[in-house]
Formats: C-alpha cells, sequence, structure tokens
C-alpha cells in the first residue's frame, strides 16, 4: 500500500515537471500576436488615414480572430491590436513607433500613414528589423534609399505620372495647368510629371506651388481658367482635392480633363462633391469591386463593417494587399522578422489588386494607372489592359 503510493507520488511529481516544462511553449503559442501601429485619428492626415488604412487594420484583425486567429505556422494564435494616434505630427509619429518596437516588442509592426511619415519610419524599422508594408507611400527617394525591411505597395511617382501623360498624350491634349503641395508627396510627383511631360509635344501653361493646409485655391484656380487649358492636374492630398474641386466648379474651371491626386478615389470625394458633380473626374486609383473576385468580397466586407463607409479605389486595396501578404508570411514562417523579410521580398503574391512582387522596397507589378468617376463608380481607366471600364474623354460640365 506504502509502496503503491510512492509509486503515484512519484508518477505526479514526474507530470508536474513535465507540465512545468512545456508550459512556456504552450503559453507562447496561445498568446496573442501582438501588432502595433500610430495612426492619425486626429490631424490633417486623418482624413487620408481613416479611410485608407485604420478601418482596414480593424476589419483584418476581426476577420482573422473571428476565423480562429492569426495563423503562425500552423498554430492559431489571436490578433491584438496595440495603437495610438500620432495626432498628425512626426515627432508623435516617430515616438510611438520607437516604444512599440523598442519598448514594447511589439511582434509585428502596421505603418503609419502617408509619404512623409512612412520616410520617417521606415528608417526606423529597418535598425530595429520589422518588416513594413506600407500601403501610402509615393516617394522614389525612399525606394532608393534600399532598406532592406521596407516594401511599398502602391505604384511610385514616376510610374503614376507617366500612366497619366501617356493617357492625355492619346487623347491628343495640348495644354496643361498644373498646381501642387508643397511637401514631400508633391515635389515628387510634380518632379515625376514634369519629366514625363518633357517627353511629349504638351505646353505646361502654369505651375503652382501651394502649402500645407491651404484654405483658398481660387484665385489660382481663376487664373487658369483664363488659359483655357486641356486639362488640369492637381497634385493633392485629400482636403485640398476636395477644395479645388469645389473651387473650380465655383469659378467655372471646366476643362476636358480634370485630374486630383489622393482622396479623388474616396467615397466622400463624391458624396461632398455631390455624386453627378464628380462625374468625369480622373484621378489617382488602381481598383475597384470589378478588379477580381477577391476584391469584391473585401469591398462588400469593408462597407458592411462599416456601415456603408466604402473603401478607396486606390490605397484601401493595396494596403489589404499588404495584409494578405503579411498573413501568408506569418502562416509561412511563423514570426521571426528576418525570415517574414525574406519571404515577402523573394515571393510573387497573389492579392485582391493582383500579383505583388517587390524589387528591392519596390512593387513593380503594379503599373501606374488613372482612374475615373463614371456613375457613382470610381472606375480604372488607364492603362487599358488593367481597366474596368472605358475611359470618358470628355468631362461633362460639374453639376
Amino acid at each position: 500500500m506504502v509502496q503503491q503510493s510512492r509509486r503515484s507520488l512519484i508518477k505526479g511529481a514526474a507530470a508536474a515537471v513535465g507540465t512545468m516544462a512545456v508550459a512556456p511553449s504552450l503559453l507562447a503559442q496561445s498568446a496573442p500576436v501582438r501588432i502595433g501601429y500610430a495612426i492619425s485619428r486626429t490631424g490633417p492626415w486623418t482624413p487620408g488615414a481613416q479611410v485608407s488604412q485604420e478601418p482596414n487594420y480593424i476589419l483584418w484583425s476581426e476577420q482573422v480572430n473571428a476565423a480562429g486567429g492569426l495563423s503562425v505556422k500552423g498554430v492559431k494564435r489571436k490578433i491584438e491590436l496595440i495603437s495610438s494616434d500620432d495626432r498628425s505630427e512626426m515627432e508623435t509619429c516617430v515616438r510611438s513607433y520607437e516604444k512599440l518596437m523598442g519598448s514594447d516588442k511589439v511582434d509585428l509592426i502596421l505603418p503609419p500613414w502617408g509619404s512623409n511619415a512612412n520616410f520617417a519610419i521606415a528608417p526606423l524599422a529597418n535598425r530595429y528589423g520589422y518588416p513594413m508594408l506600407a500601403p501610402t507611400a509615393l516617394s522614389r527617394k525612399l525606394i532608393d534609399m534600399n532598406l532592406p525591411f521596407f516594401f511599398s505597395l502602391l505604384q511610385q511617382p514616376d510610374r503614376m505620372m507617366n500612366a497619366l501623360v501617356e493617357m492625355l498624350v492619346a487623347n491628343n491634349v495640348k495644354t496643361v495647368a498644373i498646381v501642387y503641395m508643397d511637401d514631400l508627396f508633391g515635389l515628387e510627383n510634380f518632379a515625376a510629371l514634369n519629366n514625363a511631360l518633357k517627353k511629349t509635344s504638351i505646353q505646361v501653361v502654369e505651375r503652382k506651388s501651394y502649402p500645407l493646409g491651404v484654405k483658398d485655391l481660387s484665385p489660382v484656380l481663376r487664373g487658369i481658367k483664363d488659359q483655357n487649358p486641356d486639362a488640369f492636374i492637381g497634385i493633392t492630398y485629400p482636403p485640398d482635392t476636395i477644395l479645388a474641386s469645389k473651387q473650380a466648379k465655383e469659378v467655372g474651371l471646366n476643362p476636358k480633363f480634370f485630374y486630383t491626386a489622393v482622396g479623388t478615389a474616396f467615397q466622400l470625394y463624391r458624396n461632398v462633391i455631390t455624386a453627378p458633380g464628380a462625374e468625369g473626374v480622373i484621378g489617382m486609383g488602381s481598383w475597384n469591386s470589378k478588379t477580381s473576385p477577391g476584391a469584391k468580397a473585401y469591398f462588400d466586407a469593408h462597407t458592411k463593417r462599416f456601415e456603408g463607409k466604402e473603401p478607396d479605389r486606390w490605397a484601401s486595396g493595396h494596403c489589404w494587399a499588404g495584409l494578405e501578404i503579411l498573413q501568408a508570411a506569418v502562416g509561412t514562417v511563423g514570426l521571426d522578422r528576418k525570415a517574414l523579410r525574406d519571404y515577402v521580398a523573394k515571393g510573387t503574391h497573389k492579392t485582391i489588386i493582383g500579383d505583388v512582387k517587390f524589387t528591392g522596397s519596390e512593387n513593380t507589378a503594379t503599373p501606374g494607372s488613372v482612374g475615373q468617376w463614371q456613375n457613382g463608380e470610381f472606375e480604372v481607366v488607364w492603362p487599358q489592359n488593367m481597366a474596368t471600364a472605358k475611359l470618358n474623354a470628355s468631362k461633362p460640365a460639374w453639376k
């Protein structure tokens, strides 16, 4: 009897030791995957950030968690998002990511919004060794920094401006007027646009810069109207996109082609310009729900989750594509960040916007493109091999 009790005691002790030995492994498997980011919820970057990025982060994490969690080499773990408001301030953005990667030591990061913020954060992420798949960074300078952990999903300025100019040339445009924001995004796209125009016979009748936060563009637009160009090109951020469009309508500037940049592909643009008024406006865009079955599923899920709030037809799709790539990478190689970086860098990735492949930091698989509002949808109209609708080559009058 005593011998049996001693045997049971030994077996119990051995079982306890075994449990202690595997507990850390079990704990690691059941612990959430901590994913950190800072994003604009206040300040001038907010319209873009709250359309193109943060809703996607929220929707993705909810979908993954509802399916049991993020597969980490076959083991499902829930996602825990750790986020904060960067207040549209560069210093706050940098400080937030330093904390996330340095002291909080999150498992993964998601990028901030906009070219300027990505320019500041990319070297930091590279130093800490965190892969960063950026859906709202347009900067050839950033690409040329050759940061191994940084990947830009959007088409770069030269690709976007080349596509625009090719479309204008194909439609016999002779004169253009340009306004552009005086920051990294505006300056790089303006330079790329000038380079593309130099290869054509198109005459530039006006070039005007404006500062971030501009409140009135009407004097510039009146001057452009007097010159009667075939095309107006605005290298704009969302608030300026809407401002330029509203004031062009007010002063009667209605050229054959009216192009604005970030924000043109937003549902907000269609609604604020009053749906029929947006008809024929062209701008930066690269996909819509017709692009692929996955794009349709994503569009519908986003619109349902956010009670009628649609994703934009440019960076939102690239943001979701980046999340698809990250999810596939973690499922294949786990949370080793160097292995994740190698997976992203070396593969061709199937996404809702089509194939994505990186050459260095640049997505070289997605060509430059132009979108246009037609009957309430922002259609891809150029290049023709990725178009979802045929270009309307003459913008109707503002309504």
